[in-house]
C-alpha cells in the first residue's frame, strides 16, 4: 500500500472541510484512493448528521438570488444557533441551495412534502405505461420511475447543479455541512419568481 502523503491528507482535508487526522485515517482506511477516502468521510458523516437530526432548528437565514432581475429565489434555511447562521459555512451553504434552486426549478423541499393525490396520479401513469408485465417487475419500474420523479421535482433529492461529478445531491449537500459545522440544519421552505410567469 502507498505511503499516505501530507499533500493527499490536506487535499482531501480541503475537499471534505474535515479535520487532518480524521482524513489521514480515511485515506489509510481506503488505501490512499481519494473518492473511496471521500465516501468514508461521507459515511462517517452521515453517522454524525442523523444524531443531529431531531435537534431543534429555530435559528437560520433567509437567502436570496437574483439572476439578471428576471429570476429570483428566496430560501429559508434553518439551524440550532444564530452562532452557527452568521457562519461563512452556513451562508455559501444557504446561497449555493438558493442558486440551485433557480437553475433546476424544484417544486417542493422534499418527497414528504409532494400531495398524495399528486403521487397516486403518477403512479398510475406509471402503471399503465408498463401494463402486461409481470407484477413484481412492475412494482420495481414503478418504484424507479417515481425515484426518477422526486428527483425532478424535489429539491432534497436533485443533483446539485455545481457538482461536476453529478453525484451530489442538496440532501447530501447538507449532510456534509452538518457534519461539518456540527449543528442540525433543515431547509425549510422556498419561494422561486420567474419574471412573467404570474401573469
Amino acid at each position: 500500500m502507498a505511503a499516505i502523503t501530507a499533500k493527499a491528507v490536506n487535499e482531501l482535508r480541503q475537499q471534505t472541510g474535515v479535520g487532518m487526522m480524521e482524513c489521514k485515517k480515511a485515506l489509510t482506511e481506503a488505501g490512499g484512493d481519494m473518492e473511496k477516502a471521500v465516501t468514508v468521510l461521507r459515511e462517517r458523516g452521515l453517522a454524525k448528521a442523523s444524531s443531529k437530526s431531531d435537534r431543534a432548528t429555530s435559528q437560520g437565514l433567509i437567502a436570496t438570488y437574483v439572476h439578471m432581475d428576471k429570476l429570483g429565489v428566496m430560501v429559508e434555511v434553518n439551524c440550532e444557533t444564530d452562532f452557527v447562521a452568521r457562519t461563512d459555512d452556513f451562508r455559501n451553504l444557504c446561497k449555493d441551495i438558493a442558486m440551485h434552486i433557480a437553475a433546476s426549478n424544484p417544486t417542493c423541499v422534499s418527497p414528504e412534502d409532494v400531495p398524495a393525490d399528486l403521487l397516486e396520479k403518477e403512479k398510475a401513469i406509471f402503471r399503465a405505461q408498463v401494463e402486461g408485465k409481470p407484477a413484481n417487475i412492475v412494482d420495481k419500474i414503478v418504484e424507479g420511475k417515481v425515484n426518477k420523479f422526486y428527483e425532478e421535482i424535489c429539491l432534497t433529492e436533485q443533483i446539485f447543479v455545481k457538482d461536476p461529478e453529478g453525484k451530489l445531491r442538496i440532501k447530501d449537500l447538507v449532510t456534509a455541512a452538518v457534519a461539518k459545522i456540527g449543528e442540525n440544519i433543515k431547509i425549510n421552505r422556498f419561494a422561486r419568481f420567474q419574471l412573467g410567469e404570474g401573469n
